[in-house]
Formats: C-alpha cells, structure tokens, sequence
C-alpha cells in the first residue's frame, strides 16, 4: 500500500511541475506554449521595425506566403524594437502586420544572434534547422522558392 502512495505522490508532483513551467514563447495574440509547438511546419521568422521602409513593404507579401502555404509553413514577425502592448499594437494596425507577432526574442529562443541589419527573414526546416538567414526584403515567390530548394535536397 505504501508503494502505491509513493507513486501517487511522485507522478502528482511531476504532473504539478510540468503543469506550472514556463512557456517558451508568447505571442502578442496571448497564445504561448513550447519551442517544440513549432515543429512540423517551415517556420519563417520576420524582424522588422516601423523606422524600416523595406520592412513596411515587404509585409504584404510575408502575408500573402503566409496564406498560401499556411497547410506547411507558419510565419512570425518579431519587432526589432521590442515593442510590446498598445505601441506593438498599434504598429500591427498602422503597418498591417497580418501574420502572428511573436514577443519573445526568436534570438534567445532559437539560438542566434540579432539580425545585423533589416528587414532579416530565418527560415527553420519543420524539423527546426535553421538553414536560411536572409536579409532584405523577401517575396512570396522568394520564399517558396527557398523552401522548395531546401525541400529537393531532402
């Protein structure tokens, strides 16, 4: 009976521990979870800033990637400023960022340095590789050819 009562408790503390752990990453949406969440998918990741011309252009065609190949990719733009609340928001609104906009550092998460200049576009294989880091303006066409390319040489 005793046995019982130890592996009760030990499997309720992991399952308490486990249940209170930080997320990894947090969206401005409010959605947040687990660096593995994007595992599956091509995951692209923007850096962009409002004092960025090229960024400000360049953001209809991350959106229209975006909705085309939402079935394999997911793309996240990140504030090179570090924007957060009302200020991000309203540059999402003013800017028309229509793709999810990660608040956590995709630097600390994911391991590399900050872009040396904008707009920088990552791009990680759904097995989260990084294996493109491009800076200056990206197209739909030039990021579906990069994916693409990086696809065959599977």
């Amino acid at each position: 009976m005793n046995i019982n009562i130890k592996t009760i408790f030990t499997l309720s503390i992991l399952i308490f521990i486990c249940a209170c752990s930080k997320p990894d990453y947090e969206l401005f949406e409010g959605s947040h979870g687990n660096k593995s969440d994007f595992l599956g998918k091509w995951l692209v990741v923007n850096y962009w800033a409002d004092w960025c011309p090229p960024c400000i252009k360049e953001m209809p065609e991350l959106e229209s990637f975006y909705k085309q190949n939402n079935s394999k990719a997911l793309v996240l733009a990140y504030n090179f400023d570090r924007l957060e609340g009302e200020e991000l928001g309203g540059q999402i609104e003013r800017f028309k960022v229509n793709v999810p906009s990660i608040l956590t550092d995709p630097g600390l998460l994911f391991g590399w340095a900050a872009p040396p200049s904008l707009p920088a576009t990552y791009i990680l294989t759904p097995d989260g590789n990084l294996v493109e880091t491009l800076i200056g303006p990206q197209t739909k066409d030039s990021l579906e050819e990069i994916i693409l390319k990086h696809e065959k040489s599977d």
